[in-house]
């Protein structure tokens, strides 16, 4: 049985703990020592990384990295949380961080603490935030991040072809980060036509169904839906805000990977219901053409074919 990829936050940090570590806190003397669980009884992601490093100046303490595909409101919350959770469990302090990496609506502001206050007493947790937009895409070259290689096309600077093609050299020269090539395709396919990325790298999709990024990437479609269909106060709402999302975001990765859609490929696309477009999320990325596309519409059982949504 063929292993299965790991393309998550904890891999990517595993590459180059230490160089990872003096990163995001800017402190050069800090050595990574051991990269720990961080499952804590009833919160655990994927991309909650947890490494044990120490300093002559510090001694041994915790960093916790928190990879967010894109910010929400929730965070401050939840970064209390685990860096309680990891102080209590291993008994050494906790540095937090959030390392955003899309930016969020323009509206949206990021918090760097959390605050609450109750009759009185105070509660406060900071933690550093990271936004990868806002990061110059020379230090990836420049400080040997390994772990922000996959990254580089949505760094500051980096969405030009060559600078792809730099990051995609390293990838290569290591048969250790080989499957991340696929991971560094699909945020290329963010800023370079489809075509192009193509051109000029290979897509294991087999490898990026396991991404957890693209799945929150799924996901976050559906949730818009369904927190547009809450503020309607109807089921109805909840089903149609659904639908629209998900379509809305498979017609956006359609057009990446294959161009622009004509229109009777456009109008069965949109006929589809919410199971078969969370079906056809997963198939696209195998993509390569638009017969791909008509070919899987054409695959559809008949009964199905004029979708609508789902009950």
């Amino acid at each position: 049985m063929a292993k299965k990829a790991d393309i998550g936050g904890k891999r990517l940090i595993s590459l180059a703990p230490t160089a990872w570590v003096q990163w995001v806190t800017q402190q050069p003397d800090l050595v990574a020592q051991e990269i720990l669980g961080s499952e804590f009884q009833w919160l655990s992601r994927e991309n909650d990384v947890l490494v044990k490093v120490s300093s002559p100046e510090q001694g041994e303490f915790l960093i916790l990295n928190e990879l967010q595909l894109r910010y929400d409101a929730n965070l401050p919350k939840r970064m209390r949380a685990y860096a309680a959770l990891a102080q209590e469990k291993y008994d050494l302090p906790v540095y937090p961080v959030l390392v955003n990496i899309l930016p969020p609506p323009a509206a949206q502001v990021i918090a760097d603490r959390f605050e609450s206050r109750v009759l009185g007493l105070r509660t406060l947790q900071e933690y550093r935030v990271i936004n990868l937009w806002e990061v110059e895409v020379d230090i990836v070259f420049e400080q040997s991040l390994t772990a922000l290689l996959p990254f580089v096309p949505i760094l500051k600077q980096g969405g030009e072809v060559a600078v792809v093609q730099r990051a995609l050299t390293e990838l290569r020269q290591d048969e250790q980060m080989v499957e991340l090539e696929a991971l560094l395709g699909f945020f290329a396919s963010f800023v370079l036509d489809s075509e192009v990325v193509r051109q000029i790298m290979r897509w294991d999709m087999a490898v990026l169904r396991e991404s957890p990024w693209y799945q929150e990437i799924l996901r976050e479609g559906e949730r818009r839906g369904e927190l547009r269909g809450r503020q309607e106060g109807r089921q109805e709402g909840r089903q149609e805000g659904r639908q629209e999302e998900r379509l809305s975001l498979i017609l956006k990765l359609l057009t990446r990977r294959v161009g622009n859609l004509p229109p009777e490929l456009l109008t069965q696309v949109q006929a589809l219901s919410l199971e078969q477009l969370e079906t056809l999320g997963e198939a696209l990325l195998d993509f390569t053409a638009l017969s791909d596309l008509e070919h899987w519409l054409a695959a559809l059982p008949t009964q199905e074919a004029s979708g609508g949504v789902d009950e």
